[in-house]
């Protein structure tokens, strides 16, 4: 007589909504063994009773088999008492105080989806919402926890008997699949054009509209996007001027890879990126010019379809490419809900794709790239939030604010960190608001408690999100210095918390210590043990406050008043105009001007001697064309950018920029030669103040190391130096990654 053992198995991860359970049901069946499943608030719990040897091939076959969307983390495994039981079930979820589970991103549509809904034998051919455990969207349809069709904005569709039998059927893709739906019984399309909704032949129409250059709000995943023919350079000029969007370039969506390949240099880890289940937008080099598409900039923002109805509109003769841009004005969050959108980008599109099923919560498109230290996100939002991305010492909960630019929010939970989808830009009214209500959400999702939680926020005093953060009720606040949560991001990451290390840190903005501009520093030391500043950029003076970020020229002033000898900057060829001359009277006046260490501005004013003398359109735009600009040119010297005393002295750098401008060298070889020289200056300083203190790792972040000429200038003088390099890939190297460095300070540091 075989001897029945049992055993009670708990796992945690991404393991709700990714058809976790009925993976575990088959596989008890399998194994002949009998108990069962169900979701509760901290993942999910299996009781198993059966033979010993099958309980151990289960347990080996539980990780090594899991679902393409499953993510586990830990599995719990402990002896039980046998109940006896005779079949093996999915029970009902259960509740508890605090959920603790993580919440899967949305995802991509599956290729057997795709299969079906191009089959016309198939009963979902050509449905819109078609969906399968491996696939569709979860983030954005989760009102609460667990996840449940009653928890989702599915709750008011009831599955019609095929779809239950489809749900109820363990043999079946669609096994417990919550937002399961078909034509008769789900959600469903409709064009509205001049007043009408239209529900019949929508995809049709609305390609058809896209192909004779008409403008269309799609709603998507995550909110509406604003659609039309790339190709037509009236069209893309129409929507620029119809979104205030003056330069920035727009995002493309393309049939599939070989049509992105027809578009731009597509590398094999771009490629592994275009095709993740996260479907983000990737930067990619541009083989041709779609006039409109991307001014100035040598590379395209391309997605590939993650949704049915994208696949639909490309198989209905819409153009490939789309422009496929976040519906809304410039600046402000993208429209998700209906009667919203309807408002707001009234004016905007010629007509509106909208989808019944209502949206929880807007989340944007995600931007990553590939680069020289593997894969970097640069806006972190669908298919990869509200993934939890570390894991921190337990504690109470911790809810840290960001920064307020490219605001992103972490809630720490049990140790384990979740980090939002990107925000926005707090100084915008809307972009606050979502703001506060990200923070609602995720307070309510996890049920915690605010008089129980630490706030963390930046040191910067004016700061929408520190001002904010008495008014959440919480245990205590802490103040985390900028740079300091900005190494301390990519440390979360590796789950370092004692290493010691030297990091750097180069942005644009960003609280000192002693109530000066940083963005140019160099710290020593650990999460657990602080870091100390042991090196920074020379001081500079910022010439009226955050205006010098907008504008190149105004920034360059309180560099190069510490230059002598200048020429004539108002002449030719520099050319630097009325701004130059009024910003250098508001420095010999002292109004507004304020002490900086700023490596982001000092990008800015290389720009300007460079020749982009215009205000910038959107953040990082200068510096974005100065690397452009050298990215056209071989390999030049740099120029010298010296490391005495700890600090980077720009004066020699900036006075070879200026030589060499006034004598004609071409400004693609004067921004090669920049970019040079910053990364041999800095790769200087880092070699000789990493072996003083006896350390050979080396962490990088900020917003300035989204330059990937930057990096890859840097980051092959620190390895012939045996030097190991850490930079952030599961959160931007922006501020979008700032929260993450908070919470992991609260969690295990000494404090700011």
């Amino acid at each position: 007589m075989t001897m029945t053992n049992a055993r009670s198995i708990r796992v945690r991860g991404v393991v709700q909504g990714v058809g976790f359970r009925p993976f575990v049901y088959r596989l008890a069946r399998e194994n002949a063994l009998t108990g069962w499943v169900l979701n509760e608030t901290e993942g999910v719990e299996i009781h198993l009773e059966g033979a010993g040897e099958r309980l151990d091939a289960f347990v080996r076959r539980l990780r090594a088999e899991a679902p393409p969307a499953a993510g586990i983390t830990t599995i719990d495994i402990r002896e039980a008492a046998a109940d006896g039981l005779d079949t093996f079930t999915i029970r009902d979820s259960r509740a508890g105080d605090q959920p603790v589970a993580r919440i899967s991103p949305d995802l991509a549509v599956c290729d057997r989806c795709l299969t079906e809904l191009f089959d016309p034998a198939d009963p979902r051919y050509r449905y819109p919402y078609i969906n399968c455990t491996d696939c569709g969207p979860r983030y954005s349809i989760i009102t609460s926890l667990p996840y449940d069709r009653a928890s989702t904005t599915m709750a008011g569709w009831r599955m019609d008997a095929a779809c239950a039998a489809d749900y109820h059927d363990p043999l079946t893709r669609r096994f417990h699949a919550q937002p399961v739906a078909c034509e008769s019984c789900g959600p469903r399309y409709v064009l509205r054009h001049d007043g009408e909704a239209t529900p019949v032949n929508v995809v049709r129409r609305a390609a058809k509209m896209l192909r004779d250059g008409r403008i269309l709000a799609v709603k998507g995943i995550g909110g509406y996007h604003l659609a039309c023919d790339a190709r037509r350079a009236e069209v893309v000029s129409a929507l620029r001027e119809r979104k205030y969007r003056k330069e920035k370039p727009f995002a493309l969506m393309v049939r599939d890879l070989a049509s992105a390949r027809r578009l731009a240099a597509i590398s094999p880890a771009d490629a592994a990126l275009l095709t993740s289940a996260a479907r983000p937008i990737v930067l990619v080099p541009r083989l041709v010019d779609l006039p409109g598409v991307a001014p100035e900039s040598g590379s395209f923002g391309i997605m590939l379809p993650y949704t049915p109805l994208h696949h639909l509109l490309f198989e209905a003769g819409a153009p490939d490419p789309m422009v496929m841009t976040s519906a809304n004005r410039s600046s402000e969050p993208i429209a998700y809900e209906d009667a919203d959108a309807l408002t707001r980008l009234a004016g905007l599109a010629d007509a509106f794709l909208v989808g019944e099923r209502p949206i929880a919560r807007r989340v944007e498109d995600s931007v990553v790239r590939a680069g020289t230290l593997g894969p970097v996100v640069l806006r972190r939002a669908r298919g990869y939030a509200p993934g939890a991305v570390a894991e921190l010492p337990p504690g109470p909960p911790i809810l840290a604010l960001g920064a307020d630019l490219k605001n992103a929010i972490t809630l720490v939970i049990d140790g384990q960190a979740f980090v939002t989808q990107f925000i926005g830009d707090l100084e915008h009214a809307e972009s606050a608001r979502a703001f506060r209500e990200t923070i609602d959400d995720l307070l309510r999702m996890y049920a915690v408690r605010r008089s129980q939680m630490v706030v963390v926020h930046d040191a910067h005093p004016e700061y929408c999100s520190t001002r904010y953060a008495p008014e959440l009720g919480a245990a205590s606040t802490i103040r985390v210095q900028h740079h300091r949560a900005h190494i301390a991001s990519v440390l979360a990451e590796r789950g370092e918390w004692e290493r010691q290390v030297l990091g750097v840190a180069l942005d644009g903005t960003g609280y000192g210590d002693d109530g000066t501009i940083w963005g140019g520093e160099i710290f020593i030391g650990s999460v657990a043990h602080g870091f100390v500043r042991r090196a920074h950029l020379r001081r500079a003076t910022l010439v009226g406050g955050d205006a010098a970020a907008r504008h190149p020229v105004q920034a360059a002033v309180g560099f190069l008043d510490q230059l002598e000898d200048l020429p004539d900057l108002r002449a030719e060829p520099f050319r630097l105009g009325l701004r130059y001359d009024n910003a250098s009277k508001v420095l010999a006046s002292g109004t507004r001007c304020f002490a900086t260490t700023s490596m982001g501005r000092l990008f800015d004013c290389a720009a300007a001697l460079a020749g982009f003398t215009r205000p910038v359109t959107y953040e990082g735009q200068a510096a974005i064309w100065l690397e452009e600009m050298a990215n056209n040119e071989s390999s030049v010297n740099g120029y010298p950018f010296p490391f005495t005393n700890g600090e980077l002295d720009f004066r020699p750098l900036l006075q070879g920029m200026v030589h060499d401008r006034a004598r004609g060298r071409s400004p693609g070889e004067i921004s090669a030669a920049f970019h040079a020289g910053v990364a041999r200056g800095l790769a200087t300083a880092v070699i000789g103040l990493s072996a003083m203190a006896g350390i050979d790792t080396i962490v990088v972040s900020g917003g300035v190391f989204q330059n990937e000429l930057l990096v890859a200038e840097l980051v092959p003088l620190l390895r012939a130096a045996d030097l190991t390099v850490w930079a952030n890939h599961l959160v931007p190297p922006n501020d979008g990654g700032i929260s993450l460095g908070q919470a992991a300070i609260a969690a295990c540091g000494p404090g700011a």
